[in-house]
């Protein structure tokens, strides 16, 4: 497999009508003063309200184009309206309420155009590709959507494989990343791989090797900037103390991780640790300036590949300097 991949797994309101006051007549015909203008109150919008009548024939016609087949994939197989429709909506919950993630420099993700986010890879799962994905959305002023490039396992997985195409993932190759570069989109890729996602616990937050620097030669060709990102958290979700080596290959698996929990305590295990998260995006590399032969200079590749990890080491460190808790 190639090495940067990442296993990925974004009024009215009701008017009461005006209450009707009669008039008492005085015994004698002495003169009224004016009385004021009746005012109109207006009822709160309750469960049952427009908002929720809104949301209702929303859904419905979501439902109603999901059916009938009326709605739009790319040539990559992504679903935008299903995956901010629904794919965000399920993973928005854990990135704001379980992890809480905390973003920073997200003005550093153009509002436009392509560019490669380069980010380290953690977690034993795959998490930190899909909180990054609902970072960029959530948080970026222009909402952009970020197409991961995924490992070659997912897409044997089944249903794994439909999901994470919907979800906007490809295949990590240069052919895929390139043509959504040129395209204009926002790519995503974490180089360090499998090596990332399953070391050791005790060799958390240590970068592991990036490659031969494909993904650098990518955004050449593209004329594309890469953005460095550090996602702090990740490592403690699933503490792996031990790797199963045989029952990994048996299995056709990169690892089989055992953390304090798993699999001791069953599917109970695989539920992640709840430690507070920060995914920081740094100053963009540019890479508009160089020639087109440029993806072809081996030293250019080598310096601009140790560039970028040097840059996202600096900031995981001191980004762990600065936090407090794992968990607050």
């Amino acid at each position: 497999m190639a090495d940067a991949k990442v296993i990925p797994f974004d009024e009215d309101r009701p008017r009461r009508r005006p209450r009707r006051v009669r008039a008492v007549s005085a015994p004698e015909p002495v003169p009224q003063p004016a009385a004021p203008a009746a005012s109109v109150s207006t009822a709160s919008p309750g469960p049952g309200g427009e908002g929720w009548d809104r949301r209702i024939a929303g859904g419905l016609a979501f439902l109603r184009r999901r059916i009938t087949g009326e709605y739009e994939v790319d040539d990559f197989g992504y679903d935008k309206e299903l995956t901010d429709q629904v794919l965000m909506s399920l993973m928005r919950p854990l990135f704001d309420k379980y992890f809480r993630v905390e973003v920073k420099g997200i003005e550093n993700v153009p509002a436009e155009g392509g560019a490669l986010i380069v980010a380290n890879h953690s977690g034993t799962l795959p998490l930190d590709g899909l909180m990054l994905q609902v970072a960029v959305h959530d948080h970026h002023p222009a909402q952009r959507h970020l197409r991961l490039l995924a490992a070659d396992l997912v897409f044997m997985l089944p249903v794994v494989n439909e999901l994470a195409r919907k979800a906007g993932h490809t295949l990590a190759c240069a052919e895929d990343a390139q043509r959504l570069l040129e395209a204009g989109e926002l790519v995503g890729v974490m180089p360090e791989g499998f090596k990332g996602i399953g070391k050791p616990f005790g060799e958390r937050y240590k970068l592991q090797r990036f490659g031969r620097g494909g993904f650098v030669s990518t955004a050449l060709r593209a004329g594309t900037p890469i953005v460095p990102c550090s996602i702090v958290g990740a490592e403690e979700i699933y503490p792996m103390v031990g790797n199963a080596k045989t029952l990994a290959r048996l299995l056709g698996v990169p690892y089989f991780p055992i953390t304090p929990t798993f699999p001791w305590l069953g599917p109970l295990g695989a539920v992640p640790l709840p430690t507070k998260w920060t995914i920081q995006f740094g100053e963009p590399i540019q890479t508009s300036g160089y020639a087109a032969e440029a993806a072809e200079d081996p030293m250019l590749m080598f310096n601009l590949t140790d560039e970028v990890r040097e840059q996202i080491q600096h900031t995981l460190y001191k980004l762990l300097v600065q936090r407090r808790s794992v968990f607050f």
